[in-house]
């Protein structure tokens, strides 16, 4: 089994029980990340996300979005965050477009994985044919409850549904 390392990791995350998944916390630093393994990426999105303006958080944060990038890149795997995010656009990535890397983004809604609310996410997918890609759960239909009104450790939880799909798309990653 391929490890992967997912980096910006919550301390209460279904990462941690998960076999074969070395995780990159706060306490542990994803900069301290040494490469060589493929990568899932949870980069904070406070300061790329439509409520920005209303983040309290220092400016340095958004670089980790930057070093979150560098990594899927070098490494493959995938990167997840907002589908509003303008960290995206900012760097030229949109659905349907391969990048100079060989980059794509797949549009999901977090509730296809058992979130409460729809939660539009983009995961940008480097070095993992789309072939490869575990299926989708997807539902037709939506939630009726916004990802706005739900407390922050909810609203930053990632399903274990998901958590084990991007485990398992990482884990397609080819040299």
């Amino acid at each position: 089994m391929k490890t992967v390392s997912v980096l910006f990791v919550c301390a209460s995350s279904a990462y941690w029980s998960m076999a074969g998944v070395d995780c990159y916390d706060v306490i542990r630093d994803a900069r301290s990340f040494p490469g060589g393994s493929p990568v899932v990426a949870h980069p904070p999105c406070a300061l790329w996300g439509k409520l920005s303006h209303m983040a309290k958080r220092l400016e340095s944060e958004r670089d980790l979005a930057h070093f979150a990038l560098a990594q899927v890149r070098e490494n493959g795997g995938v990167l997840e965050h907002p589908a509003r995010s303008t960290f995206f656009t900012s760097q030229g990535i949109f659905p349907g477009v391969r990048d100079s890397f060989g980059g794509y983004v797949v549009p999901i809604l977090q509730f296809w994985f058992g979130h409460r609310a729809d939660k539009a996410t983009w995961l940008y997918v480097c070095r993992v044919p789309l072939i490869s890609l575990p299926p989708l759960p997807l539902q037709i239909g939506y939630m009726s409850r916004s990802v706005e009104m739900m407390g922050k450790p909810e609203r930053e939880r990632t399903p274990v549904e998901l958590a084990s799909w991007l485990v398992a798309a990482a884990r397609g990653v080819i040299a």
